[in-house]
């Protein structure tokens, strides 16, 4: 009987397959097509390279580093558009008064509030 229940199995799984792809059901084994295998070992062998090319950066000298973050950063900060001197004493001014505004209303918070505690105790 269990005969026949694997080869209706098969006969099923054959007929909602294409034919490139058979699987064949035997005893609760199931074999992969081959294409898949192959497929598995190129996808290994693609990780193993990869790996080996994290290996040989992870060997590079510090000193190479260095001088490659150098050539990154200089490169970097060529392409920056850099503002003219009157656009910084603009922008200058315009943080150094927010700054003393803010020192104020601060400092009046604070005396208002020690004169209000003051007046407590």
């Amino acid at each position: 009987m269990s005969k026949k229940k694997n080869l209706q199995q098969e006969t099923l799984i054959s007929e909602g397959e294409k034919a490139s792809e058979t699987v064949v059901v035997t005893d609760e084994k199931v074999s992969k097509p081959a294409k898949e295998k192959k497929a598995a070992k190129d996808d290994k062998s693609a990780k193993n390279q990869k790996n080996a090319k994290k290996k040989d950066k992870n060997k590079e000298s510090a000193g190479k580093k260095i001088r490659r973050k150098t050539r990154e950063t200089v490169s970097e900060l060529k392409k920056v558009t850099w503002p003219g001197f009157g656009e910084v004493c603009k922008r200058t001014g315009i943080v150094l008064s927010f700054v003393v505004i803010f020192a104020v209303v601060l400092f009046g918070l604070d005396t208002l509030l020690g004169y209000l505690f003051g007046l407590l105790t």
